[in-house]
Order: structure tokens, then sequence, then C-alpha cells
């Protein structure tokens, strides 16, 4: 496994793994809890240092399978959990990055993941109530502490990315970005490149679409986010199926998966970009992590960063509800 560098010195595998769809989201879990174990454990055999999870995926729950998982092989590898969400009865019920929340937070997530540090925590929604020099300043007494090693923002703004930064530096900026998820690149990437932070896209495979095992007849249980994405509709599958059949194509022709040119067109984009792709089975965290020995052409690179615009996007990411939540 390739290895890079996010931010001011936090190194980790190319390819990270994001542990949420193992205790939620995508419907029922085709394996048992030890199976979830031993999955994140063979992800440490095949080279995966950067481990994702948060406290509200569960709530609570996916924290402690990770720390479960990693106790044993801790000092090998990076963990990045967040703050943010008012979790009330065992369910989010708006945001809170008030600093004694976060501070209460980062103890909690520290017994979870049977840790003495928080390699990386992130906000996991800019909380408009809470100014984010104070969330930048709380965080930085965590690091001052050793209770936290890295500062990081999700689904922020430029203009936050930049306040925030003035204040602790931050060393990544995790955020939806895929072939048929362009809107980092516009203002936030170009503010990362400029500050000198990493970038961690989630949902890489466009939450399993790009990997071309769905389609307008596949259909999605209530216990599925993709019930409630308007990009999951079958309409909007059927009208985005041009673009999944053009990395079909491409990845045939290269003896690879739809999957692994989505990964290596990502990889492609900037050294300092490290997706985060979900699964819960090992034989997709070893086609995943073959993306890194893939090489896309020039020619091959550009083709893919015009592919949405030229064939288009149908569908909105999230729901409104969450659509509000992101980009602040």
């Amino acid at each position: 496994m390739h290895t890079r560098t996010l931010g001011n010195g936090l190194d980790v595998s190319a390819v990270g793994l994001g542990a949420m769809g193992m205790s939620q989201s995508y419907g029922p879990n085709p394996g048992s809890r030890d199976d979830m174990i031993a999955v994140l454990r063979s992800a440490v055999d095949e080279g995966v240092t950067l481990f994702d999870t948060a406290e509200v995926y569960g709530p609570y729950v996916n924290e402690e399978l990770v720390g479960e998982a990693l106790g044993p092989v801790r000092d090998r590898v990076v963990i990045a959990t967040k703050f943010g969400w008012d979790i009330q009865g065992g369910r989010s019920v708006g945001l809170d990055s008030r600093p004694e929340r976060i501070r209460r937070v980062a103890e909690e997530s520290l017994r979870r993941l049977r840790s003495e540090t928080i390699d990386l925590f992130y906000q996991h929604r800019v909380d408009p109530t809470v100014p984010i020099e104070d969330v930048a300043g709380t965080v930085g007494e965590l690091i001052t502490e050793g209770k936290v090693r890295h500062f990081g923002l999700s689904e922020a703004s430029a203009a936050t990315i930049r306040a925030a930064h003035a204040v602790q530096p931050v060393t990544a900026v995790q955020s939806e970005y895929s072939l048929w998820t362009r809107d980092p690149e516009a203002e936030v990437l170009p503010t990362l490149a400029g500050l000198g932070i990493g970038f961690v896209p989630f949902s890489p495979l466009g939450k399993g679409f790009l990997t071309g095992t769905v389609d307008a007849t596949t259909r999605f249980g209530d216990g599925d986010i993709r019930h409630r994405v308007p990009r999951f509709e079958a309409a909007n599958l059927a009208a985005n199926r041009a673009l999944v059949d053009h990395v079909r194509r491409l990845a045939e022709a290269k003896g690879a998966t739809p999957g692994q040119i989505a990964l290596a067109w990502l990889l492609a984009q900037q050294p300092w970009i490290v997706p985060i792709p979900g699964t819960r089975r090992t034989a997709r965290v070893r086609e995943n992590n073959a993306a890194t020995a893939l090489a896309l052409s020039a020619d091959e690179v550009a083709d893919l960063d015009g592919l949405a615009r030229r064939v288009g996007v149908s569908g909105e990411r999230y729901n409104a509800e969450h659509m509000a939540h992101v980009n602040r």
C-alpha cells in the first residue's frame, strides 16, 4: 500500500476504510460483529492505516466496534472520529458544537475507541450557532492536552475552512467527492491546495453506484440510506447509467473494475487526496487497495474529468434536510 500525507504531517495509507456501513445506513449487515472485527483487522494486514468512524454512527456502536477491532494494533493505525451532532434518545436531533459538548464527546470517544488519543477529530457538520473560531480553539486545547492529534472539518465551505485554519491548523477536510459528486472542485479543493490541507473523500464510489452493481431495477429497503437519496430514485438511476457505463468500458479495457477506476481517478487528482471507501468484505478491501497500483494515462484522467459535465448527473446527492447541512 502506498502512503500519503494529510496536512501538517499525518501519514496514512493512500486508501483508507470508512467503517460506518458496518453499523448502519446500508441495510442488514451480511456478517456478524465478529465478522466485522475480522474485516477491520484484515484491512490492517492489507496495509490500510486510516480508519474512519464517528460517535453518531449507531450511535456509538461503530466507535466501539472500531475500538475493539483495532485495539491490538493501535500503534499501527490512524483513527479518525467526529463530533458535532446533538444525540438524544439514541438518535441525532440536530447539531451541537458547543465547546463543552466537544470536550464531552472527546472523552466518550476515547473510552469507546480504547485509546488515549484521537488521531484526527473532525467537526462532522458545521454548527451555525457556534463560531468556527470557538470550535477550532477548543480542538486546539484538546491537542495541547494530548487528547487529540489533528483537527479536521467535514462538508465545510471554503470560508469556514479558512477561518478555522487561522485559529488551529486544519489537517484534513472530509466531504463527499467522486466521479458523480464534484461539488468540492469549485472552491474547496483550491482552498485546501493553498493552505496545505489534506482532503478525504467519503462515498468515493458513489454509495455503490460507481461499482456498476446498482441499476434502475435495484430497490433499497427502509434501513438503507439510498432509499431516501434522490439520486437513487429509479428514474435518476436510469438517467445516470451513461456515466457508469463509460466507467465500466474503461475498466474492461484496463483489466480493472469500475470501482478501481473511480478510486484511481480520485488518487490522480492530487497527492494529498485519500479516499475512504466503505465495505463489509475483505475481498472489497483488497479490490479497493489495488486501485493504488492502477495507472491512468493523462488522456484517461482528462476524459474522466469531463465525464459528469458531458453526460450529466441526475438527482441531488442528499435530500433537502441533509443538503441544508453541507457547504456551510
